[in-house]
């Protein structure tokens, strides 16, 4: 009896451990499966990243082309732009050349410009005064108040004679330095002035009394008679063989020219 109860104990046992391994065969084969499945999914799901990433370098590689053709076409309108601005600029350096430049609020101040464009009577301020520690002498100050330089006659054009008078045609008309040449015009800039000295009675001898009027036409060759000035002159005035210099930039320079004075006009 108790052989046949250990053999069924042992029958039992043995059971048992088949029923625990294949347990563990089952357990086994389905971590296997599971892990077959695992990989298979990851696979699956490493594939489908990968056709996604696919399809977004597609996209990429697609909006890249779409910005780059976005890209051309803003370089094409921005060369333009700036052709246009050189464009605008050469425009506006050239309009500056030829008259007010609107960078610096002012016009042309070169001398080129003023050969080619003599002074308007608009554009001047004209005086006239005794010179200072000369009894005979007077300053003709010519003052461009335009906004270019424009060109003058080399010197004023001036008539000495009486007020009142009705015929000019005997007007005393000063020497004037001889063998002139070279620019065009004289260039007066901008808020500056022409300076041009005459002297009534350089020798000081004893001259006509008659005369109490100095006649001047800032440019003799660009204006008509109709923009001459009047200057009175003072009492007891003498003129004999008045001498007229050319316009300088200074007052000094000016009686330097009215020295060499020697031809009549």
């Amino acid at each position: 009896m108790r052989t046949i109860r250990n053999r069924k104990r042992t029958a039992a046992l043995g059971t048992a451990v088949t029923a625990v391994l294949a347990l563990a065969l089952t357990a086994c084969g389905g971590d296997g499966g599971g892990t077959k499945s695992a990989g298979s999914a990851d696979t699956s799901a490493t594939v489908a990243a990968e056709a996604t990433t696919t399809a977004t370098d597609g996209a990429t590689t697609a909006a890249k082309n779409e910005d780059g053709a976005k890209t051309g076409g803003s370089s094409q309108a921005e060369s333009g732009k700036t052709t246009g601005g050189s464009t605008d600029t050469v425009a506006s350096s050239k309009a500056g050349s030829k008259g007010t430049t609107a960078k610096t609020g002012g016009g042309d101040t070169s001398d080129s410009y003023a050969y080619k464009h003599p002074c308007k009577s608009s554009d001047l301020s004209v005086r006239v005064y005794a010179r200072q520690g000369s009894a005979t002498q007077h300053v003709i100050e010519v003052n461009n108040t335009g906004k270019n330089s424009c060109g003058l006659s080399y010197y004023p054009r001036v008539a000495l004679g009486a007020a009142n008078a009705s015929d000019h045609s005997g007007d005393i008309i000063p020497l004037v330095p001889g063998g002139l040449g070279g620019a065009p015009a004289y260039p007066v800039k901008p808020k500056t002035a022409a300076i041009a000295v005459i002297d009534l009675n350089p020798g000081g001898k004893n001259g006509v009394t008659w005369v109490n009027e100095l006649n001047v036409l800032a440019d003799g060759e660009n204006m008509s008679n109709a923009e001459q000035l009047n200057f009175p002159l003072g009492p007891d005035v003498k003129v004999g063989t008045p001498k007229l210099g050319l316009y300088s930039s200074s007052i000094a320079d000016a009686v330097a020219s009215m020295k060499l004075a020697n031809t009549k006009p």
